[in-house]
């Protein structure tokens, strides 16, 4: 539950600096924001803050249950029943904060026309250096060019890039991830775990 809830603060604290207008890189769904009491423009990322809140919580419940049996002797005690308190109520935390994080994932909006702004040239970078090696160029001479170009203002990178190899941006085999999750939950499901691991661990 540490670990889910860890996953979640991460992403939701990722989201409220992305909907920033520092990054502007997503727009997170108006009925999931609050306006600032004084600054009428304003779209507070407020759900996933609490989330963040709520999952950073669920995150120390491991040191909570440790703490509770920290000085116990070896058998039951009555002091074991206090970790209850704080574990049974984190299950209904958990599953809410899950649910909320994919309502608003379904209704964010990604600003698709991002790299337009040239402040994103230098991630480009790499593909300038790999196509002046391919044309002859050595790698450590097109390493040093691009670098020099970057730093003296000289670089405008091809921003039209179609790569196809397999987890790459062109070709993220989301299906093939999508039909493998499928296999893994229909074995848990079907008491078949051990076939759905074993075929989880032989992709490449």
């Amino acid at each position: 539950m540490a670990s889910i809830a860890g996953t979640l603060a991460k992403l939701a604290f990722d989201a409220c600096m992305f909907n920033s207008q520092n990054f502007s890189f997503v727009k997170l769904p108006a009925d999931c924001t609050t306006g600032s009491s004084i600054m009428p423009h304003k779209k507070n990322p407020d759900v996933f803050e609490l989330t963040r809140a709520k999952c950073n919580k669920i995150q120390a419940l491991p040191v909570t249950v440790t703490m509770i049996m920290n000085n116990l002797p070896v058998g039951y005690f009555r002091d074991l029943q206090i970790i209850k308190e704080a574990f049974l109520p984190a299950f209904d935390e958990l599953k809410d904060c899950l649910q909320m994080a994919a309502y608003i994932i379904n209704k964010m909006e990604v600003k698709e026309h991002i790299l337009d702004n040239p402040i994103y040239d230098p991630m480009f970078s790499v593909e300038e250096v790999n196509r002046l090696a391919r044309e002859g160029m050595p790698f450590r001479d097109a390493y040093k060019k691009v670098g020099l170009d970057i730093e003296a203002g000289n670089f405008t990178p091809n921003k039209d890039i179609h790569h196809t190899h397999e987890g790459s941006i062109g070709n993220l085999c989301n299906d093939r991830i999508q039909a493998l999750m499928q296999d893994v939950i229909g074995g848990f499901k079907f008491g078949k775990m051990e076939q759905a691991i074993e075929k989880l661990l032989d992709v490449k």
